[in-house]
C-alpha cells in the first residue's frame, strides 16, 4: 500500500477509514482513543510496526504516557500523518521539539527523530533548554553529534585564542574601540573574569608564558596611558570640561578591572610594583592647585585603585621589601587622610554630590593599613603612629588597634631584651 497516498486520504481520529486504535491515558487519567491507520503507524513506526505483527495482535494499541509526556505522544501521532519533509517545519520551539524527540525515540520514529535532532541543532538554546536536550539526546548515540558538537569542550589551543583576543579588546590592546565599543570592551572584561573563575581549563592557560606576556603588555601600556592623561590635565585650559575627566576615569577604571583579573593570574605584584614607581608623580600631579576643587570623580577612582594596592600588599599577597612598604604607605596615608574630610564636607554641603568615599571603602582601606603597618619594622611603624596622632585627622583612618599592638609588642620585646640581659650577666658572673 502507498503510505503516501494514505496518509493524505485518511486523517488522524477519522473513524470512518480507521483500522486500529491508539489509546492514550490523558492529564486526568482517562483513556482516550485515537483513531488510526495501521499502514501509517507501520512504516513510520518500529514499535507500531512490531505491536501489529503480533500473532493475536488487537486493534487497539496502548501507550503508557505521564500527564507529562501526554501532549508530545499526541503531537507524535499527528505529525505521523505528515509527509517527511513536512516534520521540519511543523516543530514551533525547542521545548516542544524536545518532548517530541523523547517519544520519537521511545516508539522508534526514526524519521520524526532525525527530525527534531535537526530542529535542535539548528536553532538557540538557553541553559534550562541545554538541560533538557542533553537529558533528551543521551539515548541517540552518534545521531546526537551534531547537537553536542555545539557544546562540547574546546581543545586548549583554541581557549588560549578566544581568551587572548578578549583580553586584548578588554585592555584594548592595538586598536580603538570600534562604535559600541564600550559595550563590548565590558563585555569582554566580564567574560575574560568568567573564565577565570569558572573555567577548568583556565589555570593552565593563564600560566602560559604567552598569555602573561600579552596581559603584561597591556598592564604597561594601560599604565603609560593613565600617566600620560593625567600630565596633560595641567596642559588643560578649560578643567571644568568633562571630557577629560571621563577619558582619565576610564582609563583608571580599566586598571581597576585589571586589579581583578591579575592575582588569579599570579601578576597582581607587577602592577603594586608599577603603582608604586609612579605614586609619587600621580600624587604631584592631582594635588596641584589647579586640581584642587575639580575632578572629584577622578580623585575617590584613584582612592578605590590605590586601596587595590593597599590590600594586597598589607594582606601578604603581594610581598614587598620592607622599605618599599614604608615608602608606599608614607606616599598615600596624607593624602588618604586630607581627602576623606574634604569629601565629606562637600557631602554635608550638598547631599546630592556623588563622589564620596562609601563605608565599605573606607573599611577595606582601613584594614588594609593597619595590616600593612603592623607587617613593618618597629621603628617604622614608631613613626606613621607618632605622626597619625599628631594630626586632627585621628577618626580616618582609626590605627588605634595597630597603635595598641605596637604598644603591646615593644613592651614585650624590651622584656625579652631585659631577659636576654640578664641571663648574659648572670652566666657571666657564674664564670
Amino acid at each position: 500500500m502507498d503510505t503516501a497516498k494514505v496518509a493524505k486520504t485518511c486523517l488522524l481520529g477519522d473513524r470512518n477509514t480507521s483500522d486500529i486504535i491508539v489509546r492514550l491515558k490523558n492529564r486526568e487519567g482517562r483513556p482516550e482513543w485515537f483513531y488510526s491507520h495501521s499502514a501509517i503507524l507501520i512504516n513510520r513506526s518500529k514499535f507500531f510496526a512490531s505491536r501489529v505483527s503480533l500473532p493475536n495482535s488487537s486493534t487497539c494499541i496502548e501507550i503508557h504516557c505521564s500527564e507529562f509526556d501526554y501532549d508530545d505522544y499526541v503531537e507524535l501521532l499527528r505529525l505521523l500523518y505528515l509527509p517527511v519533509d513536512s516534520i521540519l517545519e511543523s516543530l514551533g520551539s525547542v521545548k516542544s521539539a524536545v518532548g517530541i524527540l523523547q517519544t520519537a525515540i521511545a516508539i522508534h520514529c526514526e524519521d520524526i527523530t532525525q527530525s527534531c535532532t535537526q530542529y535542535l541543532e539548528a536553532v538557540p538554546w538557553d541553559d534550562k533548554e541545554e538541560e533538557l536536550i542533553l537529558k533528551a539526546v543521551a539515548k541517540l548515540g552518534p545521531m546526537a553529534t551534531p547537537i553536542l558538537a555545539r557544546i562540547q569542550p574546546v581543545d586548549a589551543s583554541a581557549t588560549k585564542n578566544v581568551f587572548v583576543s578578549a583580553v586584548c579588546f578588554a585592555m584594548s590592546i592595538g586598536r580603538p574601540c570600534p562604535p559600541f565599543g564600550d559595550e563590548l570592551k565590558t563585555s569582554a572584561q566580564e567574560q575574560v573574569e568568567f573564565m577565570l573563575g569558572e573555567d577548568e581549563d583556565m589555570p593552565l592557560i593563564t600560566a602560559d608564558d604567552e598569555v602573561k606576556s600579552v596581559v603584561r603588555i597591556g598592564l604597561s601600556n594601560i599604565c603609560s596611558s593613565f600617566e600620560n592623561e593625567l600630565s596633560s590635565l595641567l596642559l588643560e585650559s578649560n578643567l571644568v570640561c568633562d571630557t577629560a575627566e571621563d577619558k582619565i576615569l576610564q582609563t583608571l577604571s580599566d586598571i581597576e578591572w585589571m586589579c581583578n583579573i591579575l592575582p588569579k593570574m599570579d601578576l597582581m605584584k607587577d602592577f603594586v610594583f608599577k603603582w608604586a614607581e609612579i605614586s609619587v608623580s600621580v600624587l604631584g600631579i592631582i594635588e596641584d592647585e589647579k586640581l584642587a576643587c575639580v575632578m572629584w570623580g577622578l580623585k575617590v577612582k584613584l582612592i578605590q585603585v590605590t586601596g587595590k594596592v593597599l590590600e594586597a600588599v598589607g594582606y601578604g599577597n603581594v610581598i614587598l621589601p620592607a622599605p618599599c612598604r614604608v615608602q608606599l604607605l608614607k606616599t598615600w596615608l596624607p593624602y588618604i587622610r586630607k581627602i576623606k574630610p574634604i569629601l565629606d564636607s562637600k557631602g554635608n554641603e550638598d547631599t546630592e554630590f556623588p563622589y564620596m568615599m562609601t563605608e565599605d571603602l573606607c573599611q577595606s582601606i582601613e584594614g588594609a593599613i593597619v595590616s600593612l603597618i603592623l607587617s613593618l619594622p618597629s621603628n617604622d611603624q614608631a613613626d606613621i603612629l607618632a605622626d597619625w596622632m599628631k594630626t586632627e585627622q585621628l577618626r580616618f583612618p582609626d590605627l588605634t588597634e595597630a597603635f595598641e599592638v605596637w604598644c603591646y609588642r615593644t613592651k614585650s620585646a624590651k622584656r625579652r631584651l631585659v631577659q636576654g640581659l640578664d641571663s648574659v650577666n648572670n652566666a657571666t658572673v657564674s664564670l
